[in-house]
């Protein structure tokens, strides 16, 4: 029996915007039967130029299941480019995180929802690229799709890139390729911090250098943490040192929308931006 949160139960037991959308404005499929594991997403979006409505049809566990019901309420209200941003650690930590060996759903719904994404700027359908060099040939995993999994999860062991992709569960003739790409990642990334440091609040920061840190800052170090009770933020507007910020999800009328703001958000960019940071609650769309 999988130790699965109860978040996990809940979407599982209770999946949210099941079905199909008539004339979606993109759709995207990914896995297959052959698999185990296959996911279709489809949204709309509004006037607004916001996701208004997302539907979901997938065959697969609990996880995937639960995975695709909880993308499609983060990205309800989201603008295309808010919704490029989710990754599938964002999916996980949203339903207070996955099993290991079920992070694979995780990257099947972040895929999903980039293929959408795809379809609805171009119209084209196609789901892989199909000049990707193809690493893991029993499920079909590419070379840059590994790297990304290894990238954005920090991973360092084969049986992760298998729990996350699958790539290396099959006949286990790929592994070595496998462990050839976590360690020329791992090297890239070393010698990425070690050449680039971070700006720190130390450093006087252009008014670009502290927009761009404030909106990392806000990906990393908060919008995960809400995430995981169901809300989130908007950036609205950076102004010197004020920032001003909307609430959404669950955090939108709660009661500790306002500790939030100040001890958490406030606190967060003051850590890691400038003391100066203020940060102001700006009227809801």
């Amino acid at each position: 029996m999988w130790d699965y949160s109860d978040k996990v139960m809940e979407h599982f037991r209770n999946p949210r915007n099941v079905g199909k959308i008539e004339k979606p404005d993109g759709v995207g499929t990914v896995g297959s039967l052959a698999c185990g594991d296959s996911l279709t997403l489809m949204f709309k979006v509004g006037p607004d130029g916001r996701i208004q409505e997302v539907k979901f049809q997938t065959f697969g566990c609990a996880s995937a299941i639960a995975s695709s019901s909880a993308l499609t309420e983060m990205v309800v209200g989201k603008t295309i480019e808010e919704a490029e941003k989710i990754t599938n650690k964002d999916i996980a930590d949203f339903l207070g995180g996955l099993p290991d060996q079920k992070m694979h759903c995780s990257v099947m719904g972040r895929e999903a929802l980039e293929v959408a994404i795809h379809n609805y700027k171009t119209g084209e359908t196609m789901v892989k690229n199909l000049e990707d060099h193809i690493i893991c040939t029993c499920f079909g995993v590419s070379e840059n799709e590994i790297r990304r999994v290894i990238t954005e999860n920090s991973l360092k062991e084969v049986d992760e890139v298998t729990n996350f992709c699958k790539a290396g569960g099959g006949c286990g003739m790929c592994r070595d390729e496998i462990q050839k790409l976590i360690d020329l990642v791992q090297n890239q990334l070393n010698e990425k911090a070690t050449a680039a440091p971070a700006p720190t609040a130390t450093k006087k920061l252009s008014n670009i250098q502290k927009m761009k840190l404030i909106e990392e800052i806000v990906d990393r170090e908060i919008r995960p943490h809400l995430r995981r009770d169901g809300g989130d933020i908007e950036l609205l507007d950076i102004e010197g040192d004020k920032v001003t910020i909307a609430f959404r999800g669950m955090c939108v009328g709660c009661t500790s929308a306002s500790y939030t703001q100040q001890n958490f958000i406030q606190a967060k960019l003051r850590e890691f931006v400038a003391p100066e940071i203020v940060v102001i609650e700006g009227q809801q769309a």
